[in-house]
């Protein structure tokens, strides 16, 4: 996919992107989980195929004392200064991928998800610059890279198991690329981000 086809489909469609279902895996009261924000940024590159859209991830360490070691965007959780979970969003991806804020701009928010580990997951997108070059901050990232965004719309990519928690069943997304290993709430976010794209 184009990515202003994307683009042009998420901003028509403010109410699908808002009514979009979030996996969640609720294990608190809501007013126990904390705000939170990831960056779906996305941006345009020149490939063999033509120009394609493409999603920039970040991999975090291993000793990261949430979801070590796994692939995800740019975030991290909300601050009173912030004002936003949109500003959220922007704050962490400057500090550990080095996007300004001018290099970003916002197209919409997804619905929130709600992570096992005590999250509440608010995704943003927005349209990155195609001459942005990531600079990873090494004490949060250990990898910054893109993916096309084509392959998260085909539903075959994505394996859905089941797993149980405190007695309720909750669907866990993969969706694995070559030598990436994408899973959990960033596949889950981009399953959702899928049905908005191919509604």
């Amino acid at each position: 996919m184009q990515l202003q086809q994307a683009i042009t489909q998420l901003s028509l469609s403010p109410s699908a992107a808002s009514s979009a279902k979030a996996t969640n895996y609720p294990s608190l009261e809501k007013g126990q989980y904390r705000d939170s924000a990831v960056l779906i940024g996305l941006f345009e590159k020149t490939t063999e195929n033509g120009k394609q859209a493409y999603i920039w991830f970040t991999q975090r360490p291993n000793y990261m004392k949430h979801h070590p070691g796994q692939i995800s965007f740019p975030g991290g959780k909300f601050e009173t200064s912030d004002g936003s979970l949109i500003n959220t969003a922007l704050r962490e991806a400057h500090e550990e991928i080095n996007l300004e804020r001018e290099q970003a701009k916002v197209i919409a928010t997804l619905p929130t998800h709600y992570s096992h580990t005590g999250f509440a997951i608010t995704p943003v997108i927005a349209h990155i610059d195609s001459d942005f070059s990531p600079i990873a901050e090494p004490n949060e990232v250990v990898d910054c890279f893109a993916l096309p965004l084509a392959f998260f719309l085909d539903e075959q990519n994505f394996h859905i198991l089941t797993a149980k928690r405190k007695n309720q069943s909750h669907p866990v997304y993969f969706a694995p690329y070559k030598n990436r290993f994408v899973w959990g709430i960033t596949a889950a976010i981009l399953w959702q981000l899928k049905q908005i794209l191919r509604a």
